[in-house]
């Protein structure tokens, strides 16, 4: 693969996971009350119920962290053409798309979880393109 093309493609993959996690974790600072409500009746009849706090406030500090990574990373890459925190992006995202996908698993919602697929692959194949070398 070109150097070029490897750059462009590490790049926009970053920004990608940045603007995802950014808006997400913003949304669920901003709207703290209302996502609660959310997470608190999505998990109302699962072994989570008693947790949902706890686990709305670590997949929001995960969000927001994997956000400022990727978007720290996207610059990297961008400007320096170095890819380890976008690498660092990367895996934080992808842990957080198995996270989300637990949940719904979880919660019994298979259609919610099936829609993760394309992110969970998207997140692996950013791993793997965060790791190439230019």
């Amino acid at each position: 693969m070109h150097s070029t093309t490897l750059w462009i493609a590490q790049t926009f993959a970053a920004a990608f996971l940045a603007v995802l996690f950014l808006q997400s974790g913003l949304d669920k600072v901003l709207d703290w009350k209302g996502n609660k409500e959310y997470i608190s009746g999505f998990f109302g009849k699962t072994p989570l119920r008693r947790f949902s706090t706890f686990l709305l406030f670590n997949i929001t500090v995960l969000e927001v962290f994997a956000g400022i990574t990727s978007a720290a990373g996207c610059l990297s890459v961008l400007l320096t053409r170095d890819a380890h925190v976008a690498f660092a992006g990367a895996f934080l995202s992808t842990l957080n798309f198995l996270a989300l996908f637990f949940g719904q698993r979880i919660a019994k919602d298979y259609a919610s979880a099936g829609a993760m697929i394309p992110y969970a692959m998207f997140g692996i194949a950013s791993i793997l393109l965060q790791g190439a070398k230019l």
